[in-house]
């Protein structure tokens, strides 16, 4: 089993920055992908960013050049989503994901970030 703890949401005026984490606990080690999702009231997850296990990125197209996915070199079972240039509409709860070897799925509570006009 694999627990997911989110952090770093709030509130913040558009242009600003938030850092979001994501940190993972149980069998880590059977880890392969860890992804953010997001969504906005009414409307779907949506995939915003993923990193694998031997570190290669990729982002939805409409966050990137301002959103970057990287892990905790120290803590490596901890997992940052850092988003720039904010806008409001990246308001949304956000979810990190993780993904094992064998498959399974597991999802952390979710995060609140809000992006004011």
């Amino acid at each position: 089993q694999v627990q997911l703890v989110e952090s770093g949401g709030g509130l913040v005026q558009a242009g600003g920055s938030l850092r979001l984490s994501c940190a993972a606990s149980g069998i880590i080690f059977r880890i392969n992908v860890i992804r953010w999702y997001r969504q906005a009231p009414g409307n779907g997850r949506e995939l915003v960013a993923t990193i694998t296990r031997d570190g290669k990125t990729n982002y939805a197209d409409s966050v990137k050049g301002r959103f970057t996915i990287s892990r905790d070199s120290a803590k490596q079972n901890t997992v940052y989503l850092q988003m720039n240039s904010l806008k409001p509409e990246d308001t949304a709860v956000y979810y990190c994901n993780a993904v094992s070897s064998m498959g399974s799925q597991y999802w952390g509570q979710g995060t609140q970030v809000t992006v004011s006009s």
